[in-house]
Formats: C-alpha cells, sequence, structure tokens
C-alpha cells in the first residue's frame, strides 16, 4: 500500500511537470520549436513511465486487496468465534442469573404467600364478620321494609276502602279520647236513639240534672278520601275550575255526613241537642272550616260541631274542665252536709260544755258551803276556847243549831240545781 502512493506521488508530479512545460511551450515564441521534440520524447517516456507505474500500482493495489480481504476474513473467522464465545458465556451467565432470580422470586412468592395467606385469612374473617353483620343489619332493614310494606298496605287497603276508612277515622279518634278521657268518661259503640239499632263510634258521659242521670255526647269520625285526593291533586296542577268544583264535592258530601248523624244519633234528653263530626286530618278540617258559611250550616241546620284532631283536644279540654268543675260542685254539695252535721254535733257538744260548766258551778258552791260550815265549826271553836263557863250542853244545842241551818241550805241549793237541768 505504501509503494502505490509512492507510484501515485510521483505520477501526479511527473504530471504537473508536463503541465508546466506545455504552458511554458505555449507561450513561447517561434524560436523555441526545436524543444518540441526533446519534449516529446520526454513525453513519451513519461507516459510510458505512467503505463508501468499504473500497472504497478494496479498490481499493488490487487495484492494489497487480496491481502486485505484475507486478513478481513480472518479477523471475521476471529470475531465470529469470539461472538459465539462471548454469546455461550452470556447464555451461560443469563442461565446462572435466570436461575438465581427464579430462586430468589420462590423464595419471595414463598414468603409473599405466606404474608398473604396470613393476612388474608385475617381480613377475610373480618370482612366475613362485616359482612355477616351487614347481612344480618340488610336482614333486618328487610324485615322492618317487609313490616313497612304490610303497614303501606295495611294503610292503602284503609284509605280505599270507605269502611276501612271510617276505622282509621275511629282509632285516632278513639287514641284522642283515650289520652284526654278516664274510661268512664265515654264509651264506644253506642246505642243512644231510643228504638234505634244505629250505634254511634263514640260518646261522652256528660252528668245530667239529676245525679244518677247521664247525657251523651255524640263524636262521629268521617273521610271524604276521594274527593279530597281530587281537591289535592287540582291544587298541584294549579287548576281554579277543578280546584272549585273538588270544593264543592267535599262541601256537599260534610253536609251528606252531618244530616246523617243528625238523624241517627241526636235524640234529646238521652243526648245532647249536638252532635260532633270528627275529621282525622287537619288539612281537611281546614279546607271545610274555610267554605264560606258551611260551619254555621253544619250547626244551626244540622246540629254538628265539626272538629279535627287539634280542635277536638281543645274540645275535650273544655268536657275536662266542666268534669272537674261538676266534680267540685259535687264536692262542694258533699261538703256541706258535712259541716252541716259536724254544725249538730257541735251544738250536741255545746249542750255538754253547758252541763259541765253547771255541775261545775255545784260543785264550786258545795265546796263554799263546805268553807262556810269549816268557818262555822271554827267560830264555834273559838267561842269554846273563850266562854269556858258555859254549860256544855248549850254549846253542843248551838253546833247542832247551825249544822240544821247549814243542811237546810244545801237542801235548798240542790234543788234549785236540779229545776234548772
Amino acid at each position: 500500500m505504501d509503494l502505490a502512493i509512492v507510484f501515485g506521488a510521483v505520477n501526479i508530479a511527473l504530471l504537473v511537470v508536463i503541465v508546466v512545460l506545455v504552458v511554458r511551450r505555449r507561450g513561447a515564441t517561434a524560436g523555441s520549436l526545436d524543444l518540441d521534440r526533446p519534449l516529446a520524447a520526454v513525453r513519451d517516456e513519461l507516459a510510458r513511465a505512467i503505463l508501468n507505474s499504473q500497472s504497478q500500482v494496479d498490481a499493488k493495489f490487487e495484492s494489497f486487496r487480496t491481502s486485505l480481504e484475507a486478513t478481513a476474513a480472518a479477523q471475521r473467522q476471529e470475531a465470529t468465534a469470539g461472538r459465539q464465545e462471548l454469546q455461550q458465556t452470556l447464555v451461560s451467565s443469563l442461565d446462572r442469573l435466570q436461575k438465581g432470580n427464579e430462586d430468589k422470586l420462590e423464595q419471595m412468592r414463598v414468603t409473599v404467600d405466606e404474608k398473604l395467606q396470613g393476612t388474608l385469612e385475617k381480613r377475610l374473617g373480618e370482612s366475613f364478620a362485616l359482612v355477616s353483620e351487614r347481612l344480618e343489619s340488610v336482614q333486618r332493614g328487610l324485615g322492618e321494609m317487609q313490616n313497612l310494606a304490610n303497614g303501606v298496605g295495611d294503610l292503602k287497603r284503609v284509605l280505599t276502602n270507605v269502611k276501612n276508612r271510617g276505622g282509621w277515622g275511629e282509632v285516632q279518634l278513639s287514641r284522642q279520647l283515650e289520652d284526654m278521657l278516664t274510661p268512664d268518661q265515654f264509651e264506644s259503640n253506642v246505642k243512644v236513639k231510643a228504638g234505634s239499632n244505629d250505634a254511634v263510634e263514640f260518646a261522652v258521659k256528660l252528668p245530667g240534672r239529676h245525679d244518677d242521670e247521664i247525657v251523651y255526647l255524640p263524636i262521629d269520625s268521617k273521610f271524604p278520601q276521594e274527593d279530597y285526593e281530587r281537591l289535592l291533586a287540582a291544587q298541584e296542577l294549579a287548576d281554579p275550575i277543578a280546584v272549585e268544583v273538588a270544593a264543592k264535592n267535599i262541601e256537599k258530601a260534610i253536609k251528606i255526613q252531618a244530616k246523617s248523624i243528625r238523624d241517627k244519633y241526636i235524640d234529646v234528653p238521652r243526648t245532647t241537642d249536638f252532635a260532633i263530626m270528627y275529621l282525622p286530618t287537619e288539612g281537611l278540617f281546614a279546607e271545610v272550616i274555610r267554605r264560606p258559611g258551611l260551619a254555621n250550616e253544619l250547626q244551626n241546620t244540622f246540629r254538628v260541631q265539626v272538629t279535627g284532631p287539634t280542635t277536638l283536644m281543645s274540645l275535650l279540654n273544655s268536657l275536662q274542665m266542666g268534669f272537674k268543675t261538676l266534680a267540685i260542685e259535687k264536692s262542694t254539695s258533699d261538703v256541706w252536709k258535712i259541716l252541716s252535721a259536724a254544725k249538730q254535733e257541735f251544738h250536741k257538744y255545746g249542750e255538754v260544755w253547758d252541763k259541765l260548766a253547771k255541775q261545775l258551778n255545784t260543785a264550786q258552791k258545795t265546796v263554799e258551803d263546805a268553807g262556810r260550815r269549816t268557818r262555822a265549826v271554827e267560830r264555834t271553836l273559838r267561842n269554846v276556847e273563850s266562854s269556858a263557863g258555859i254549860e256544855t250542853s248549850a254549846e253542843i244545842a248551838a253546833i247542832e243549831a247551825m249544822s240544821d241551818e247549814i243542811a237546810f241550805e244545801d237542801d235548798v241549793e240542790a234543788a234549785d240545781a236540779e229545776s234548772t237541768n
């Protein structure tokens, strides 16, 4: 390869010389034509030298190429062998690394499995306990929901059946009466009208004019649900015409029920001259009261007082106050009777004290008489001491006379006392 480079440099130098000569030749004068022949010879020689050098260069280059190919082939063989050896080494190392990793992973898997098993068992136990607790809660909730569904179904049946709706209002009315009155102050399902089998739901017992007389206050519950629901639906739709129609239907139904209550349950003097219609919802009661003149017409024409849950409580409170007033009046009468008896006994007690005073006066007089006798005896004794010359018989006669006088006075006082008594 070095020779080829040298030959190439020589050829290049020769070419440069030839170029210079040609240039000079073109610039030379006609007198320099004699130099063309030597130059031609030189050029020919130079061409032959170039051809020879080219041949040598080609030969050298071919030899160099062959040597280079052989060297490259040897290097390729060495590289292939080294690569195969490196590949085998890498495969072996990778096998060892893979095996080591597999061993480590197996150990890690065993450790993780153990930990996961313990944790999983613990978590599963806690989860199952929690799930069991939640299932119990759900079961209880389902039971409550079932009870609620049954209650809703019962309520629906109550509200969709006329008789059952009346039963619902009757139950609510019964609870309010039981909360406010004692069991002996009202009765249920009472036939208050003579000669009729119609029984009013409840009747409050009021005292009559006489002690053993009872006057019943009829109370009956009513609930025109269909008309009321149509009214609510019309109000939600903001339809004033439908609202007015539904309100008139409610008014008509209430009047019909009021007439029925009057005809069935009012029987004076066995009952009061009015009855109570109980509406179990405040909304229905407010709608009835809102109708112009309806409440007055019910009171004046049908003798029926409309009440709701709240107004019934006020009415029952008033009845309780009436019961308490009657009880106080009855107790006052009993107290007056007791005071009259006590007055008589106290009068007798005063008479006893009067007798005792008289007896004390008699005893006092007796004591005074005893004192007088004592003083008389003392005077007699003093006279005996002072009059030693008096005959004994005369003194004895004087003492006897004094004793007779005192005895006579005692008899007179005793007779006066007996005549006074």
